[in-house]
C-alpha cells in the first residue's frame, strides 16, 4: 500500500484528530511518537519515515546545501506523502479532514510544503524549527487552518528573518498563524512542549 516505512498508533480517546508526525534529518518513524502522545493524548498517530537518504540519514526531501532545497524532489516526495496520508486514512479508518501535521526541522518543512502544495490535506500544523522551502510560492486556500510555528531565537541553522518570512507566507495564504519564539537553538525545549500542548 505504501512506499513509506511507518508506524500507526490507533486512537484511544474520542478525539477525532490524527497527528501526522514528520521527523527531522536522521530520525525515523519512532522519534516523535512520545511528543505526539504528550501534546494530544489519545489521538491517532501516523508517523512515516522519510524516503530520502543523506549520508545514510532519512529525510523527507533532498537538499543541495544547508537551506538550499531540491524543489523538484520536494514536490515529488510531497505528492507521494500526500497519497500515503490519503490511503492510510482508508486503511486505518481515520478522518482525512482531521489530520494535523507535527514536524521538526526537515519534517516541519515538509509539513508546511504539504499545506501549500495540497491545500486541505492537513487541517493544521505544528511546525518546530521550520524554514521557507519555496520562497516565491504563494500559499492559498488555508482559511480556517491553524498553524503553530515555534522558532529558536538563537538557532544557528535557521535565521530569524527566514522564520518570520515563513509565518508571513502562511498568513497570506489564509492560515491562522501563532508564531512562538523560544530562547533556544535548533532544539526542542520542555517549556515549548507545554505551550504546544495548550495550543493544540
Amino acid at each position: 500500500m505504501s512506499e513509506f516505512i511507518h508506524r500507526f498508533v490507533p486512537a484511544s480517546s474520542s478525539d477525532h484528530r490524527t497527528l501526522l508526525l514528520l521527523h527531522g534529518t536522521g530520525g525515523d518513524e519512532n522519534d516523535l511518537v512520545p511528543l505526539g502522545q504528550t501534546i494530544l493524548p489519545g489521538a491517532a498517530i501516523l508517523s512515516p519515515r522519510g524516503r530520502v537518504l543523506e549520508g545514510g540519514m532519512p529525510r523527507f526531501f533532498r537538499r543541495f546545501a544547508e537551506g538550499v532545497f531540491d524543489l523538484d524532489n520536494l514536490r515529488e516526495e510531497a505528492g507521494l506523502l500526500a497519497s500515503f496520508v490519503e490511503s492510510s486514512a482508508k486503511e486505518f479508518d481515520f478522518e482525512p479532514g482531521q489530520v494535523i501535521g507535527v514536524g521538526f526541522s526537515n519534517g516541519a518543512n515538509m509539513a508546511h510544503s504539504l499545506m501549500g502544495l495540497f491545500p486541505g490535506l492537513l487541517s493544521g500544523a505544528v511546525l518546530i524549527r521550520a524554514m521557507t522551502t519555496m520562497p516565491e510560492f504563494e500559499y492559498r486556500g488555508l482559511e480556517g487552518e491553524r498553524v503553530f510555528l515555534s522558532s529558536g531565537r538563537f538557532d544557528p541553522i535557521l535565521p530569524n528573518a527566514d522564520a518570520e518570512s515563513l509565518a508571513r507566507q502562511l498568513s497570506t495564504g489564509g492560515a491562522d498563524v501563532t508564531h512562538h519564539w523560544v530562547d533556544a537553538g535548533h532544539n526542542l525545549t520542555r517549556g515549548e512542549i507545554e505551550v504546544i500542548q495548550a495550543w493544540i
